[in-house]
């Protein structure tokens, strides 16, 4: 199969109309029907169903669907680290490193700085990005190696090495009679209902159901928390540059959280092996 007509069959595929998947693409509706029902003749099944109220996946098409996106992300992210690989030579950021903004601060500046006096030390590029992406980034080749954190971010389908384990904290306004306790249980934060829990938006770009306010930044986070509209429940490190209004206090038995430096399996990038080798060495 080529990417084209895999490309062909998830803009079907995601809009259930060959003429809306047609325009999507900026071809004619004619030579993309062609090209699927090539595809179908190729691989001897049906993968859509054509009917008088549109277009539905079969079970293989539904197969398809999946193992098309996931091979099309392949290729996206080869070219990226592609491009990025030839620019090394101009002495333009030749790695990308992802992590969360307002985690690990104190552990990404160490790691930076033993980095970079290793002989060989190419420029890193850092990209401080909300929750949850960082792996993604990973994923499609925007970044050649990430800060990831256990149990929060999915670890499957790289390598990676530990770094640093820690406890959480409760993150709340300077002020709150929850502030002065010495330490705090996870019900006793998750159930105040004058601060309630933030939401941070999913993959696709929506957000869970809740009373908590909807963020997307660390900053957003800091200042509604200031303002006495949420709380939240972060690693210990978080407590790192606190605002002088807010408050950290631990929560007992919230589940320990791990630092990982995670990179693709199947990367052979010296730079790489670098952030490793200096992560793995603090």
């Amino acid at each position: 199969m080529e990417t084209r007509e895999l490309r062909y069959f998830v803009a079907v595929a995601e809009e259930l109309h060959f003429g809306r998947a047609a325009q999507r693409l900026g071809i004619a509706q004619p030579p993309l029907s062609r090209a699927i029902g090539g595809l179908e003749r190729r691989l001897g099944t049906l993968l859509l169903e054509r009917g008088s109220r549109g277009v539905t996946l079969t079970g293989a098409g539904a197969v398809l669907l999946r193992e098309a996106r996931a091979a099309l992300d392949a290729v996206e992210a080869a070219e990226r680290r592609t491009r990025r690989a030839a620019l090394a030579a101009t002495g333009r950021p030749a790695v990308v490193l992802a992590a969360k903004a307002g985690a690990s601060g104190e552990l990404l500046a160490k790691l930076l700085d033993a980095y970079a006096a290793e002989p060989g030390a190419v420029a890193v590029d850092v990209v401080l990005c909300g929750p949850g992406e960082q792996a993604r980034l990973l994923h499609d080749g925007r970044a050649d190696v990430a800060l990831l954190h256990r149990p929060f971010d999915n670890t499957a389908g790289f390598d990676t090495e530990d770094l640093h384990t820690e406890g959480q904290v409760a993150i709340l306004p300077a002020g709150h009679p929850l502030s002065a306790r010495p330490h705090v249980r996870l019900a006793e934060v998750t159930d105040l209902p004058d601060l309630p829990l933030p939401r941070w938006p999913r993959p696709e770009g929506t957000f869970p159901d809740g009373p908590g306010p909807q963020v997307r930044d660390h900053t957003q986070l800091t200042q509604l928390i200031a303002l006495g509209r949420a709380c939240a429940v972060v690693p210990e490190s978080g407590r790192t540059g606190l605002r002088e209004d807010l408050t950290a206090v631990p929560v007992l038995d919230a589940p320990h959280v791990t630092t990982v430096i995670a990179w693709p399996p199947h990367s052979r990038s010296t730079a790489v092996a670098g952030l490793v080798r200096a992560a793995t060495a603090l």
